[in-house]
């Protein structure tokens, strides 16, 4: 098998030419003597587009998926002496957001096919001081929406849904935005859509829970003939050349996913009798297919995934990534005493040492997914050997 170079890009997305067209428009507007970048009606329109794509009542546009989640813990009023339940296997964001708001974080396990947040486990872990339940559609895959509501109706907790990997998703063929008291999006420049770089949104069917986090991601504003500061707030929004290219960017996410879909779809075909592989559940039409998460299985091949990722670069130039270490092995949260043995979610252990994402994107053609699986088939029966 000649040897090629497939990478793990960037970007995550497709830019084409009505993104450059529409950010050009906004800054050749703002060159006029009389420009400006205020006011927004891109604003609008993309949040209520968002809404409409999402499922949703409301979405407010962020700067990031880590402010949708800040702004939401500040609405939910999460401080000192809240405990906040969340996945081990995520973002170190994810569990920041509550960190950052004086709250203790508490993990609990994953489900071992899908990788996502177990509601068993995270009913197991609720005590009187839970603030929030923070699971995240792992890899675009949906969280038990049906489960986590369950467990809102019986114990009044809200479920704040991180959906960094999720636009497109849908639980049992329905959007997932109007989910819980709210999911927060990202748009950021390796996810499926993203506004220049960076971005997110908050969604919710809350009329009231949404007016409070618009509030708090623009100096606690309410306009009205007098302008007004209700609550303290921040300037967490994204810039009118980010909301006019989201736009073009949402008129083109079906297709994005739509291409996803079918490469991995196509990758599981081809790695299907490999034996040392598990392979990514659900890969169906309600997949937002983001990533594409395989898993070394350690059991039966006798090595670990950095040397398998190391001779996938090495010998087949096959770029891989890692979603994600345990978020308690980043130093920040080791430093603030979290640890495996306080954690105690020992499949999310085992998976967060399996996990191995392999490129896969809206551009990869047939002749990459083949080469792919080959590059994966050979190094697997090397390390064996």
């Amino acid at each position: 098998m000649q040897k090629r170079a497939i990478p793990f890009l960037p970007m995550g997305g497709l830019y084409e030419t009505d993104d450059v067209e529409a950010a050009n428009a906004v800054l050749l507007q703002a060159c006029r003597p009389d420009g400006n970048f205020f006011p927004l009606p891109e604003e609008t329109l993309f949040q209520d587009a968002f809404a409409r794509h999402e499922g949703a009542a409301k979405a407010i546009a962020v700067n990031s998926c880590g402010t949708a989640l800040d702004c939401c813990m500040m609405a939910l009023g999460i401080g000192p002496g809240d405990e906040v339940i969340t996945t081990p296997l995520t973002f170190v964001c994810t569990a920041g957001t509550a960190l950052g708001r004086g709250a203790t974080v508490v993990f609990a396990d994953i489900d071992p096919v899908t990788l996502n947040l177990d509601s068993g486990r995270v009913r197991e872990r609720i005590t009187p001081k839970t603030k929030a339940i923070i699971p995240v559609h792992f890899a675009g895959l949906a969280c038990d929406l049906d489960g986590f509501a369950r467990i809102t109706a019986e114990t009044g907790v809200p479920v704040i849904y991180d959906a960094a990997h999720a636009v497109g998703t849908k639980y049992r063929g329905r959007s997932i935005g109007g989910g819980g008291k709210a999911s927060c999006y990202s748009f950021q420049s390796n996810k499926n859509m993203t506004c220049l770089g960076e971005g997110g949104a908050v969604t919710s069917d809350d009329a009231e829970f949404a007016e409070l986090v618009r509030q708090k991601k623009t100096f606690g504003y309410v306009y009205g003939p007098q302008l007004r500061v209700v609550t303290v707030g921040f300037n967490y929004r994204m810039t009118k050349p980010q909301y006019a290219v989201g736009l073009t960017q949402l008129a083109k996410i079906d297709r994005v996913i739509a291409r996803r879909q079918k490469a991995m779809r196509r990758m599981n075909e081809l790695l299907r009798d490999i034996d040392g592989i598990i392979l990514p559940a659900g890969h169906g039409p309600d997949h937002g297919s983001h990533l594409y998460v395989i898993r070394l299985d350690t059991d039966k091949v006798r090595t670990t995934r950095e040397v398998f990722a190391k001779r996938l670069k090495d010998d087949y130039g096959v770029g891989t990534a890692v979603h994600y270490p345990a978020v308690w092995t980043w130093e920040a949260l080791a430093n603030l005493g979290y640890t495996e043995e306080k954690a105690n979610c020992p499949i999310a252990v085992k998976v967060s040492r399996q996990v191995i994402s392999l490129p896969i994107f809206p551009l990869t053609s047939e002749e990459d997914l083949a080469y792919l699986a080959q590059a994966v088939r050979d190094c697997l029966a090397g390390l064996k050997a």
